[in-house]
């Protein structure tokens, strides 16, 4: 499973850059998750073959804070609860400050594994501003420019040290024994139908514990065969609404509902019929595509609905996941137990596509037919030349295509392959990636 580093420290000290330069974006993978602030986001984030989630938080003032402050510092104090190591981020320029005492003194009453960065270092490496910070009992400061990227590196290492990465976890990782469980996620807006649908897959209720302030925060793992076909069932969070506030006590965290989309095999995103799908279902689904993971879009409480709520349903997620449109919608109920077959069959499927084996003489053969048909588009004096393909991974299928000139194949062109691949080989709820590789001309660094 994923690790998760939260980012704190108080305003203004580069939280924000540093989050942006370890994800290498400008903004999370997942930036707006209903019940969050503004101030607390989500993003993935690789070092080589680790990867891990990364939390942004606001300004934290801890010592009795009112108003936005107060809902700021809860929000990091959710952050920290959620996560695995801290990285702590002062102002080296500005100095060590009565604020900064108070945030050590939280975080080591949290027991956290803290990495301290001192931030704004540019050409300050060496600097004896350095030996000011060690008052604050946390460790030896490391000298970091979150705004040019100098120190990061060491950084992010000093802070996922202690963690084991497993070999499902690297990229190009092998498929899964036959017989291992297929680990089925279970992912929507809160009140969906989500403990339902399991509770009918299960025969039973089952009562999910709602977890104590200040606790770790899990999914529930349910164990569960079917068709003599195992499978571990994963009932994630419930992502708030909007304009709701984080209570003391929640059902699970927003950071576990992520590490369990990104540790399943297959993810089963559920709609509810009678609400449409909204922004929280648009993120969800593009967290689910980032992390490369096959998708089935399940539509609940459809006998709820009239024939015009289905017509508008249709539309909104023909438009709001188009993106997903690899992904088979299939209309159920979960009170009513109507449907579920459907959906097991659809679920099999998917993992199926995700897990397929396929021959590089099959590959190679229908790229051939591929560019025999519509050639790629000319770019200057070169056009690009498509020698071989074979498969580079499993769960999402990778495609890696070799030739001259590769570069300059265009995004439309790679669909358009990915499209003569699926068609062949039948993938259905599944992503699919196109790598080219280009073969080094031996004559490019000759001089003239």
């Amino acid at each position: 499973m994923k690790p998760v580093i939260a980012i704190v420290g108080r305003a203004n000290v580069g939280k924000s850059t540093l989050f942006n330069r370890i994800t290498k974006s400008r903004d999370a993978i997942v930036a707006d998750f209903s019940g969050l602030t503004r101030d607390r986001h989500y993003g993935d984030a690789r070092l080589g073959a680790r990867e891990f989630i990364v939390v942004d938080t606001g300004g934290f003032e801890p010592a009795k804070p009112s108003g936005v402050v107060a809902e700021m510092a809860r929000q990091t104090r959710q952050a920290v609860a959620e996560a695995d190591a801290v990285i702590f981020v002062v102002d080296l320029r500005a100095g060590l400050s009565a604020q900064d005492h108070d945030i050590a003194n939280y975080l080591r009453a949290e027991r956290k594994k803290v990495v301290l960065a001192a931030n704004k270092a540019e050409g300050m490496a060496e600097s004896p501003l350095l030996g000011e910070f060690h008052e604050l009992g946390i460790g030896a400061p490391l000298a970091v420019s979150a705004a040019h990227g100098q120190g990061v590196r060491s950084l992010i290492e000093e802070a996922l040290a202690e963690f084991d990465f497993g070999p499902d976890e690297e990229e190009g990782a092998e498929a899964p024994a036959a017989d291992a469980p297929i680990r089925l996620a279970v992912a929507g807006r809160p009140n969906v139908g989500k403990s339902t649908l399991i509770n009918a897959w299960l025969g039973e209720e089952r009562l999910v514990a709602f977890d104590q302030p200040g606790t770790t925060r899990d999914a529930i793992h349910v164990p569960f065969e079917r068709d003599g076909r195992r499978f571990e069932l994963i009932d994630t969070a419930g992502l708030r609404r909007r304009g709701k506030v984080f209570e003391a006590v929640e059902k699970f965290s927003v950071v576990k509902t992520l590490q369990a989309i990104a540790d399943a095999n297959v993810v089963l995103l559920l709609i509810d019929a009678t609400q449409g799908v909204g922004e929280q279902d648009a993120h969800i689904a593009g967290y689910i595509l980032e992390s490369g993971r096959s998708v089935v879009i399940a539509v609940n409480k459809w006998d709820a609905t009239d024939e015009y709520q289905r017509q508008q349903l249709q539309r909104s997620v023909e438009t709001r996941l188009a993106f997903l449109r690899y992904a088979p919608v299939l209309h159920i109920s979960a009170k009513r137990r109507s449907g579920l077959t459907a959906v097991w069959k659809a679920l099999l499927q998917a993992h199926a596509s995700a897990t397929i084996k396929m021959p590089t003489p099959v590959l190679t053969r229908l790229l051939q037919d591929a560019v025999e048909h519509q050639a790629p588009r000319r770019a200057g004096r070169f056009r690009p030349k498509m020698r071989y393909a074979h498969q580079g991974g499993m769960n999402p299928p990778i495609v890696v295509i070799h030739g001259n000139s590769l570069d300059h194949v265009t995004d439309a062109y790679k669909r358009y392959l990915e499209g003569r691949f699926r068609e062949h080989f039948k993938l259905v709820g599944t992503p699919m990636r196109i790598e080219m590789r280009s073969t080094q001309n031996p004559f490019d660094d000759r001089e003239a």
